[in-house]
């Protein structure tokens, strides 16, 4: 399996057999200047429909659009209903994590969520290989909430996302807020990695992606 970061909280996920999971597909916007999407996909996973997380018109080859939970080409998705904020959505409405298996490595996208987990939360999603989680804050959680969730989930892999780049303006920190103080930490000067269920670290590791576009 292939995860590939287009920017934002949008991710290319693709399995051996060559189906394509686009994630959170963003409009460019004024403070959003990542490139257009242009890629094909099977699926696409929409955690709300704020502009910067549900253009799915941008994506190729008429996908499946999931918003909660089902089974499409094979591949479950369990959606776990939870908030863009943390007065129970009373600021942001309601945000939808993603949790789905695919060449048996078990990924969670976290979405925009605005809180700490509940246990309740934490027992849905069960067990996570690979957890992309927001982590520059004001609009989601910050860089001190989101490694308590990492704490929560236990992942083996941490992928940051959600994050001030130089394509995106928005008033929220950068990774490095996220970054101080952990230990495992690959910057990598690359867009993609993959991940085979037997191959996964032992102890959880944070890889920091550069977008694709």
């Amino acid at each position: 399996m292939k995860v590939k970061w287009l920017g934002h909280a949008a991710f290319l996920i693709t399995s051996d057999a060559g189906t394509r999971i686009i994630t959170d597909p963003y409009a460019r916007q004024e403070n959003l200047s990542y490139g257009e999407i242009k890629e094909p996909a099977d699926i696409v996973t929409v955690s709300h429909d704020h502009a910067d997380h549900g253009n799915i018109a941008a994506v190729q080859g008429n996908p499946a659009v999931v918003r909660g939970t089902a089974e499409v080409k094979g591949i479950k998705f369990k959606g776990v209903p939870a908030y863009h904020d943390e007065a129970q959505g009373g600021k942001r409405g309601s945000n939808t994590i993603f949790c789905f298996e695919v060449d048996g490595v078990k990924v969670c996208h976290l979405g925009d969520l605005g809180h700490q987990l509940n246990d309740k939360q934490v027992a849905e999603i069960g067990k996570v290989d690979v957890l992309l989680v927001p982590v520059g804050g004001f609009y989601t959680i910050d860089a001190t909430v989101a490694g308590r969730v990492c704490d929560q989930l236990k992942p083996r892999v941490i992928i940051p996302m959600h994050f001030k780049t130089d394509k995106c303006a928005f008033p929220i920190s950068g990774v490095d807020e996220f970054l101080k103080g952990k230990e495992k930490v690959s910057q990598l000067d690359t867009s993609e990695v993959e991940f085979k269920p037997d191959e996964l670290p032992a102890d959880t590791k944070i890889i920091v992606l550069k977008p694709a576009l």
